[in-house]
């Protein structure tokens, strides 16, 4: 990713929440994938979800749930995983830049390969 002055790196909780707010607003476009989130309260999830991209990406103590047991049993297939990263990429491209996103970037695709990979050894990606 290259440098641009007009688009910021993700390097704040605000900047967080845009990110995690417009990357589920564009995956909900996906229909394959929507309905593995249509039982989730995302208003109710959001402060977990901004906790757990502040650890991540800023170093923030606070986040302690096991995230992939959040996912354990919400359904998910092999296609999942391809569309999920394809949308968190482009959202990141479309707003962001700088070192903080490309470890966005190179956390998510260690947390869908991790899952995916759990989720085969235990049975249950479908």
């Amino acid at each position: 990713m290259n440098k641009q002055p007009d688009k910021p790196d993700l390097d704040n909780k605000q900047r967080i929440e845009q990110m995690i707010r417009s990357f589920y607003n564009s995956l909900f476009t996906n229909e394959s994938i929507k309905p593995v989130f249509a039982n989730t309260d995302f208003e109710k999830h959001m402060p977990h979800m901004i906790a757990f991209w502040s650890f991540v990406l800023l170093d923030e103590a606070g986040y302690t749930t096991n995230v992939f047991d959040k996912h354990l049993n919400l359904g998910i297939k092999q296609e999942h995983f391809g569309i999920w990263l394809e949308h968190f990429e482009k959202n990141l491209q479309k707003q962001f830049i700088g070192p903080k996103t490309e470890l966005a970037l190179q956390r998510a695709k260690v947390i869908a390969y991790t899952f995916e990979k759990k989720l085969e050894s235990l049975g249950k990606l479908k």
